[in-house]
Order: structure tokens, then C-alpha cells, then sequence
């Protein structure tokens, strides 16, 4: 093996262990840091050693991950809601084929700009986007999700951003949800601005 070729395998053992460190996904400033410039990036793109996930973001392997590994690496900082966050909490049978993804306002819209995963980000005030979010493993990574109090309420909030029968049918369930906090509920009602709304729709049956 040529000196250029063991240099190169160098690179390749070194990115390896770079991306496993940052969980599979890199941003091109990161590939700089390895002493990679835009003409290396693109030849390694090429010969297929890296993936171009989306602008400024680089992958081994992506494209064999789970879209669950694709999206938890990509968004340890958002919230599954919705009806994303509905499947994963039992209340729907069939996962949404978009992502639906609590959000801080704040955050780059560029960051969504991909074809895949299909992701739909919400747009959130940071200083609730996290209220009632719970930790949990999706992929092979972790993610945040809105506990059943907090998503019901989200979801009456923005029914009209649901499939009618997805929330008929979450609401049922959430009713004969065993372990149901009442009490929480309603504080989320408040928080959320949805009391008249929880009380009509499912608070004679609570």
C-alpha cells in the first residue's frame, strides 16, 4: 500500500471514530477540524465513503439507519408531538409517515430543509417547549417526548392540525387510560389554554 493510499485509510479509521463520537452525523465545519477541505469532502462524497444527508451534514452509513436513528441523531433537541408523539405513546396504531417535532423558535429552519426523513417541525417558545417533555430511546439514540397530559391537551389545542378520527380515537383512549393524572391534566389545560376544551370533550367522562 502507497503512502497516499495508507494516508488515506488513516482518514477514513479517523472519520469512523469521529462520527461514531458525534453519533453518526457531522457538520462540515466538524470535517474541517480533521483537516478535510471542501475538494476531499466532495471526493469522499463521490466514492461514496461519506453521505450528504443535507446541506452542511455528513454521514457514514445514514442511509442503512432506521428513520428513528435518522431523526433522534438529527433532533436530540426537539420534541415528538402531535400525532408523531401519539404512536409512540400508544395511542395510535399506525405511525404518521412525517415526523411532527416540537421545536425552539429559535432554532435554524435550514436544519429541516432535507427530503429525508419527511420531517414537520412546530415552532415553539423555548421556555415551554420542554414542560411535560420525558426522555425516551428511539433508534438508536434518545429523544424527547410530551407526556400523555401535556400531548392531549397539545392535541386539542391544534385539532385542526390532526386526522379527525387520529384524535377521536386518542381521546378515547386516554379516558380509559389507567394511569391517567386527572389533576395534571387539567394544570396542562391551563398552562395550555384549553380548559373549556378538555372540560367539553372528555371531562364528563374523567
Amino acid at each position: 500500500m502507497g503512502k497516499v493510499q495508507e494516508k488515506k485509510e488513516a482518514l477514513i479509521e479517523k472519520l469512523r471514530q469521529e462520527m461514531e463520537l458525534h453519533g453518526g452525523v457531522m457538520r462540515t465545519s466538524q470535517l474541517y477540524e480533521l483537516s478535510m477541505d471542501y475538494r476531499k469532502i466532495q471526493q469522499f462524497v463521490e466514492e461514496g465513503i461519506l453521505e450528504r444527508i443535507k446541506s452542511g451534514y455528513y454521514s457514514i452509513g445514514f442511509s442503512d439507519k432506521s428513520e428513528e436513528s435518522m431523526v433522534s441523531r438529527l433532533f436530540p433537541d426537539g420534541v415528538l408531538c402531535l400525532e408523531t408523539a401519539l404512536f409512540y405513546q400508544g395511542y395510535l396504531e399506525i405511525r404518521p409517515a412525517c415526523w411532527q417535532i416540537a421545536v425552539d423558535k429559535n432554532t435554524s429552519k435550514s436544519r429541516f430543509k432535507m427530503n429525508f426523513p419527511p420531517v414537520q417541525p412546530y415552532y415553539i417558545e423555548p421556555d415551554i417547549l420542554m414542560v411535560g417533555a420525558e426522555e425516551i430511546s428511539l433508534g438508536e439514540g434518545k429523544m424527547f417526548l410530551y407526556n400523555k397530559e401535556r400531548l392531549i391537551c397539545d392535541c386539542l389545542k391544534f385539532e385542526e392540525k390532526l386526522e379527525r378520527e387520529a384524535l377521536q380515537q386518542s381521546l378515547r383512549k386516554y379516558i380509559d387510560e389507567p394511569e391517567k393524572d386527572v389533576q395534571k391534566l387539567m394544570e396542562y389545560a391551563k398552562f395550555r389554554k384549553v380548559t373549556q376544551k378538555v372540560q367539553n370533550r372528555i371531562g364528563v367522562w374523567l
